[in-house]
């Protein structure tokens, strides 16, 4: 399982969706005894429909959404294309590592239809992101297929959640049609008038009003994605690229379309969770500050590319660099100050 950086809004939604539902159920308890049959059926079918939405909404937040491992070092190439591009300032400190390769911002890539497509170089994760991939700003990750980063399940939805997110959507609209139209059978089914019976059953009326608001945004949520389904687009990629307007390379009809997202086989995750990993010298340095006080000393860890940015290329002390700061000088000054204020 894997929660996004946001995932405390996945109580917020629950409690969106479980207390309304919580609240039907409970009235249709109550209103067995009145019809037992009738009651018993819209009560499983309440309960149905509130599980269904809970599960798909829990496997939406809680599943990889087709995250791209990050690369250690920038991608090489023998192409000597490869090597005439100018320098870009975020990627000076790969440039660094590796002097003689300047990475292209943007290539071209053949799909398997013999469209051609551009990718983009992505900085942060130091690869060329597969197409249809983007790079999410709030999981700070590139994820396959991005569709857009969803708040209300609080994770990117992509690749490997989007089917989830789809049942999430359209059980959510479901249960709001059904609440909806059983909380009007309860009303109209009393032995009185219609507002006689909404002063007596103010629970009714509540999920009435409650789920005909909701339905707008649930619903015309289901409306738009099966309408991204049909065309084969994503919603990145409708608001981005407008392929209204032009050719979708990736469209393949709506059967066919249908088919990629529900009946495919979802690929496995890029991650590998359980797999170990070596302590990397290159990324964090100790350092370790004496202020006279055996008490107070201290260690601090510094990332090495901090070192190699702001205080020289060898780490505090370059000889080839007059303005590099010498460690036990003025960063010491300057950390152990800081830590006295403390």
């Amino acid at each position: 399982m894997i929660f996004g950086p946001d995932a405390s809004s996945l109580f917020l939604t629950s409690f969106l969706i479980g207390c309304p539902a919580i609240a039907f159920c409970t009235k249709m308890v109550v209103n067995i005894t009145n019809d037992p049959t009738f009651n018993y059926r819209i009560l499983f079918g309440g309960f149905i429909l509130t599980v269904l939405d809970l599960c798909s909404l829990l496997l939406t937040s809680s599943r990889d959404p087709g995250i791209i491992p990050r690369n250690e070092q920038p991608p090489e190439s023998s192409d000597e294309s490869l090597f005439n591009f100018s320098k870009s300032p975020s990627l000076e400190w790969v440039s660094s590592k590796t002097p003689n390769l300047k990475v292209p911002r943007i290539k071209d890539v053949v799909l398997m239809n013999g469209q051609t497509i551009k990718v983009k170089f992505c900085d942060t994760c130091l690869l060329y992101r597969p197409p249809r991939a983007s790079h999410c700003s709030i999981c700070n990750n590139c994820v396959q297929r991005f569709d857009h980063h969803c708040p209300w399940v609080g994770q990117c939805i992509g690749l490997r959640n989007y089917p989830s997110f789809i049942c999430f959507i359209s059980s959510s609209t479901a249960l709001c049609i059904y609440v909806f139209l059983c909380s009007w059978l309860n009303l109209l089914g009393q032995n009185s008038g219609l507002w006689e019976a909404m002063s007596h059953d103010i629970l009714s009326v509540i999920l009435i009003v409650y789920c005909f608001v909701a339905v707008w945004f649930v619903g015309g949520l289901t409306v738009f994605h099966f309408y991204l389904i049909c065309t084969n687009q994503t919603t990145y990629e409708n608001f981005r690229y407008r392929y209204d307007e032009k050719e979708n390379p990736f469209n393949k009809g709506i059967l066919s379309n249908f088919r990629e997202i529900f009946l495919s086989k979802l690929p496995a995750s890029m991650i590998k969770f359980r797999a170990w990993t070596s302590k990397d010298d290159d990324h964090l340095s100790v350092v370790s500050f004496d202020n006279g006080n055996p008490k107070e000393n201290f260690d601090i860890e510094i990332p090495n590319l901090l070192q190699r940015t702001d205080y020289g290329h060898d780490g505090f002390n370059d000889p080839h660099n007059t303005s590099s700061i010498s460690k036990n000088q003025k960063f010491s000054d300057f950390v152990i100050d800081y830590y006295n204020t403390k």
